[in-house]
Order: structure tokens, then C-alpha cells, then sequence
């Protein structure tokens, strides 16, 4: 595996990439941080507020809560569920699907437990999306790319799956705001009080965050009669030691876990990838999480509403459903509105941190329902 000398920063992108230049400028200036080893941008690099999303930092005895932000843990999950592509009712399927936006009525308490988390870590936000660009979707395959890597993984073409973007909801936000009062943006020392106090509620969010995905999956299935399996659930937001330092990732993939999902937007492919490890390092063992936005949330709407209207955005040009109910939001959410997410994968692919194992295609995208 090669080591790297240390470059401030590195961009994982291509001439066929648009990338704005107030996400390098951000880029830029986290990569300067005191403490700030390596910074690395990959193709879905986008603005955030303040430091750039679709990228990863590596620091050495220093920790920045900020970089990893308000979704501490948010991530995604593949279920492959029992339910055959041969007699799945699109229609029917959408209007089965509604109340998520109440309370599981489940035992949050009982599910936490499960998962080695104090029963009082906000049992009742169990089992919900959240808003942005959180989601549950279900997908067939659309193309298989690695017959061997696809049956391996315990895949099958003619099994609906279904995607959850999620995370650790108001748990993480309150996780972040307690760190901003007392250190505004500062970082904090790796041997330090302060430090060992927000690594333990961050490890705890990330595990919140997974319970969450699993609890929402098994609500999407029961609405449809269905059950499933987890083939993988990954971490897009979050910090974790790297050998003796510590790399934050902001939207992006881990490539040291196994299979990656990097999916498009509602109107697009997503991708079933396996990532390349002997080249791992120049992205700090990170890849993209998606397609990336391409135009401010703000912006969408004005541009998009004279083209369409609300129910033009229910379905797709794949032929998807959307589920979207805030008019707001079914605009911000825009396939138009995010980057290609082929030219994405592309990137990746030719810097040899990828291989293409399947592609799958949205059937029904589900944002959020009127209560």
C-alpha cells in the first residue's frame, strides 16, 4: 500500500467534474486547521456551511466536532427484501406506504438496549427519516457489472431492495450545539476531558443512527408485508482513529468496511460498488456518498417551478414514484439539482478506488407524507 507525502489538499476529480469553487475555498481553509494532517475532496464536493461536504481530514492529536456536524452518524443502509420484482405493485405499493412521520409504535427503549445504549437516548425519534435529504427508497437492479462480487454479497436480480438515508436525528444536533456553546468552532485536544466526554456521546449517535435505519427499514417492510435482510450500513459523518490520528469524514463513504452504496438522486441510477484498497490512501480511505448537490437549496425552486409543477415531480424520468408532500421539498430534491452521479463514479473508477459491482434503479422514492 503506498504512503502518501502529506498534501494539502488532495481533489479526487476529473475535467468532466463541476465543482464549485466556494467548496474548494472551503476545502482550503479546513485543510489549514491547526493540527490538520491531510484533506482530501472527492467528486461529489459540494459547499456546506463553512466546511465543504463530500470530503474527509486527517488530524494528528486534534479533534473538530464541527467537522463532522449536526448528523453525527447519518449514513446508509441496503436491505434486500423478500418481496420478488415479478409481483411488486408500484401503485399499490405507494399507497400503502404513509404514517412515518408519527412515532414508531414500537419499543425504542427495548431497541436501545439492544444496541448497548442507555434506554433514555431518544427512544420516541426512533424509526423517522428526518428532513433534507433523508430517505427510504426501493430499488431494483437495474445492470450487473460483477456477476461472481454480485452473488457473493448475497444479491439477487429479481429481489426488491430497499435504501434508507438516515441518521442520529435531534440526538447528534444537541450533540453539536452543547460542543459549540463551550468551544464555538475549536477543536479538542485528543488527551483532554472535553474530548473523551464528546467521543463517547459521538460513538453513541453513530450507533443511534444505525439502530434508526434498521427500525425505519422494518417499517417500510411491514407496510408491504414484507421482510429483509441488511447486506451492509455505512457511515457518511463521523470520526474514528486512523492508525495514531483521527479522520473525520463529512458525506463520505468509508472504503475500509466492505461494499459501498453511492446513489444518485430520486430520478437516477445508484451504484452497488467495491472499493479498491490498494489505492485506498490517497483518499484517506473514503468515497464519495453520492451524487453531491449542484445548486443551493434556495436557488431550486425558482429555477425548476416554471418547468414543472408539484405532480410532475412525483414521478421520474426512470419511472419512479416520489413520495413527497412539502412542496418545498420535492423541489429542493430535484433530480436537477444534484451533479451526475456517473461522472462521479467514473472518477472514482479511474483512480482506481472502485470497481462497479451492479447498478439499481429507483421505484419509489419516499421523502415525507402530510400528518
Amino acid at each position: 500500500m503506498s504512503t502518501l507525502p502529506n498534501i494539502k489538499p488532495v481533489m479526487i476529480t476529473s475535467n468532466q467534474s463541476w465543482i464549485e469553487g466556494d467548496a474548494v475555498r472551503q476545502l482550503e481553509i479546513t485543510a489549514n486547521l491547526p493540527g490538520m494532517v491531510r484533506a482530501v475532496g472527492l467528486p461529489d464536493l459540494h459547499p456546506g456551511k463553512g466546511i465543504p461536504i463530500g470530503a474527509a481530514f486527517l488530524s494528528d492529536g486534534i479533534v473538530y466536532p464541527h467537522l463532522v456536524g449536526n448528523d453525527i452518524g447519518c449514513g446508509m443502509g441496503l436491505w434486500q427484501t423478500d418481496m420478488r420484482l415479478s409481483k411488486f405493485k408500484l401503485d399499490k405499493s405507494v399507497k400503502k406506504l404513509k404514517g412515518f412521520e408519527d412515532p414508531w409504535g414500537g419499543d425504542g427503549a427495548d431497541v436501545l438496549a439492544q444496541h448497548g445504549l442507555p434506554e433514555t437516548l431518544s427512544p420516541k425519534a426512533l424509526g423517522t427519516i428526518g428532513s433534507g435529504n433523508h430517505f427510504a427508497e426501493f430499488q431494483r437492479v437495474e445492470t450487473v457489472s460483477d456477476e461472481a462480487a454480485f452473488s457473493a454479497c448475497g444479491l439477487k436480480q429479481q429481489q426488491i431492495l430497499l435504501l434508507v438515508h438516515s441518521g442520529s436525528r435531534g440526538l447528534g444536533h444537541a450533540i453539536l450545539e452543547a460542543h459549540i456553546r463551550k468551544h464555538s468552532g475549536a477543536g479538542l485536544k485528543h488527551d483532554s476531558a472535553h474530548f473523551k466526554d464528546y467521543i463517547t456521546k459521538h460513538d453513541q449517535a453513530v450507533i443511534w443512527a444505525v439502530a434508526n435505519r434498521k427500525t425505519i427499514a422494518e417499517r417500510f417492510m411491514t407496510a408491504l408485508g414484507a421482510g429483509g435482510i441488511c447486506l451492509l450500513d455505512i457511515c457518511h459523518n463521523s470520526v474514528t482513529q486512523h492508525q495514531d490520528k483521527w479522520l473525520h469524514r463529512k458525506g463520505a463513504a468509508p472504503s475500509d468496511k466492505g461494499l459501498v452504496v453511492i446513489p444518485g438522486s430520486r430520478g437516477t441510477l445508484s451504484y452497488i460498488v467495491r472499493p479498491r484498497l490498494e489505492n485506498a490512501d490517497l483518499s484517506l480511505f473514503s468515497l464519495a456518498h453520492g451524487a453531491g448537490r449542484k445548486w443551493k437549496r434556495s436557488d431550486t425552486k425558482a429555477r425548476l417551478s416554471r418547468r414543472y409543477s408539484v405532480a410532475d415531480l412525483t414521478r421520474t424520468k426512470l419511472g419512479g414514484r416520489v413520495i413527497c408532500e412539502d412542496k418545498a421539498l420535492i423541489y429542493e430534491e430535484a433530480p436537477e439539482a444534484y451533479k451526475d452521479v456517473a461522472v462521479v463514479i467514473d472518477d472514482l473508477k479511474n483512480a482506481g478506488l472502485i470497481d462497479v459491482i451492479a447498478t439499481l434503479r429507483p421505484l419509489i422514492s419516499y421523502k415525507t407524507r402530510r400528518r
